[in-house]
């Protein structure tokens, strides 16, 4: 802050140079916070997504070890709709070493022809002995 002591008056307040350096802060601190809000909505929009993918994951799981047959069909895809969206599921029976006994992989994706699932739940089903 400057005084000007003259003759007439007693002047006190911020110089061109201060007001410009404090305006300065301010719009880094602005920067700052609005570059963290859309880093946490990016955030919370991809974490919805995995959860709504899991949760058809895990649909189709329950559908396929309710259903009768054996093995189970071997890849197996659908469409669901889910919270507004379209969602594509295929479903992989993997062998394993016990001859009564299949894994089930399940991949869901948004885009159909997307090489990479957005998830992917394992669960196992074994023949029914009764």
């Amino acid at each position: 802050m400057v005084q000007v002591m003259g003759k007439f008056a007693k002047y006190k307040g911020f110089t061109l140079i201060e007001v410009m350096l404090a305006m300065a802060v301010f719009a880094i601190a602005a920067v700052a916070l609005l570059g963290g809000a859309d880093n946490n909505f990016r955030n919370l929009s991809h974490l919805e997504t995995k959860v709504m993918a899991g949760w058809v994951a895990s649909n189709q799981l329950v559908n396929t070890r309710l259903a009768s047959n054996w093995p189970p069909k071997n890849k197996k895809k659908g469409k669901v709709e889910l919270a507004g969206r379209e969602w594509f599921w295929q479903q992989k029976i993997v062998k394993t070493t016990d001859s009564n006994m299949r894994s089930v992989v399940m991949e869901v994706r948004l885009d159909e022809k997307s090489e990479h699932p957005i998830t992917s739940y394992t669960t196992y089903v074994s023949k029914d002995k009764s």
